[in-house]
């Protein structure tokens, strides 16, 4: 298949939902909701936050690239000094404010993708995204610019493989549509170590479910709110299963 980040490109292109399929849709099955990403009071003692608070030391700063509400960024409140948020989605950005307000982080946003908006949102000591790589397909300038980013290192948080495969059954059963492999942690370690770093890999179960309400899989599966008893009876044939992450950290 050629590169690393070749393969990448391509399981994760394939990832995406057919034209037929997406023009059909009552709403656009991207985005999410700020309801569901608010940053916990108390963090959840993971090996991404140790690896965090290990890179920060006594004190330091911290980009949260792909934000949400600052779950990865306030896990760090302590030595955290100050909080830059970058997101898409500026209701996110406004939730990850009131986050910093709250534990009282100084903090700044900056509204757009990474890495386009990399230059805006400047150097911090440590870097962290959590739960975005699935979400790129380009992969080697989203992660040299992670790095670039950094003075201390790089902290990424992400399933072990893509967080929506395990719906691929219900695309089957409502649209015929048999979804190809999805990429895994490993695939994106290769990547990383095919741009010269040397990651530490931490291996973890994550207690926090997968969102298995009606409503947010029938949204997802581009289905009409009518759809959403069907698809209530259909979560019931497929069994929650343990959500494997892995916790990715490198130095520049």
């Amino acid at each position: 298949m050629g590169s690393a980040a070749e393969r990448w490109a391509q399981l994760q292109s394939g990832r995406g939902i057919p034209a037929e399929i997406l023009a059909r849709a009552p709403v656009s099955p991207w985005g999410h909701d700020p309801a569901d990403f608010t940053a916990p009071d108390v963090p959840e003692d993971t090996p991404s936050r140790a690896a965090g608070l290990a890179l920060l030391g006594t004190s330091g700063t911290v980009t949260d690239v792909g934000c949400g509400g600052g779950d990865a960024a306030f896990a760090l409140v302590g030595p955290l000094t100050r909080a830059t948020g970058v997101d898409s989605q500026q209701d996110m950005l406004e939730l990850f404010e009131a986050g910093a307000d709250v534990r009282g982080v100084p903090a700044r946003t900056v509204l757009g993708t990474w890495p386009e908006v990399a230059d805006e949102a400047g150097t911090a000591d440590v870097v962290v995204s959590h739960h975005v790589l699935h979400n790129v397909v380009d992969l080697p300038p989203f992660l040299a610019a992670l790095t670039a980013a950094a003075g201390r290192g790089v902290v990424v948080e992400m399933l072990s493989e893509h967080p929506m495969a395990w719906l691929d059954p219900l695309w089957r059963r409502f649209h015929d549509l048999d979804r190809p492999e999805p990429a895994t942690v490993d695939d994106a370690v290769a990547v990383v170590r095919e741009q010269g770093l040397e990651p530490e890999v931490t291996r973890w179960e994550r207690e926090r479910p997968a969102p298995r309400s009606a409503a947010w899989v029938t949204r997802r599966l581009c289905l009409a709110p009518e759809h959403e008893p069907e698809v209530a009876a259909a979560l019931e044939d497929i069994p929650p299963r343990p959500r494997t992450a892995a916790t990715l950290v490198w130095r520049p």
